[in-house]
């Protein structure tokens, strides 16, 4: 063989690798971001997106973000929230010298834990008005 062609010959082999390396690595990174969707609320198996995507795609941070950066229990109690809020929020007051960037990640995680508890109370409320109507309907079963 020339070397003209042995070049060529290792230009054709490492191309190859090369190929296979990125097709591997575009691979892992469409499992990595089908994981991480369904991590996080993606979407539903109906097609539907699911009430904590919306609200962590509102907000911008998942509920565990927001916990994490208050540094709050996850059981969500109003006094251990406003309590820490207050408290980052002045600590990071840029009259002070503070940073803005992290106030408004406390408010933004604020405002999701918020928006979280508003949700748990409805799901409560509409789960208490069922039990009432289903024990509704049961003693009207009784009465006739």
């Amino acid at each position: 063989m020339s070397w003209p062609r042995y070049i060529a010959n290792i230009i054709l082999i490492a191309s190859q690798a090369v190929g296979r390396a990125f097709g591997r690595a575009i691979r892992e990174e469409l499992n990595a971001s089908r994981q991480a969707a369904a991590s996080t609320g993606g979407p539903a198996k109906d097609g539907r997106i699911s009430k904590g995507a919306v609200d962590n795609l509102k907000h911008g941070m998942t509920l565990q973000e927001a916990v994490q950066i208050l540094n709050v229990s996850p059981k969500l109690e109003d006094e251990e929230i406003k309590k820490r809020y207050d408290h980052l929020f002045a600590v990071n007051d840029k009259t002070k010298g503070g940073s803005l960037y992290l106030q408004s990640k406390v408010v933004r995680a604020k405002e999701r834990i918020d928006e979280e508890i508003r949700n748990r109370q409805r799901s409560s409320k509409s789960s208490s008005d069922q039990e009432s109507r289903a024990e509704s309907a049961k003693e009207e079963e009784h009465t006739t």
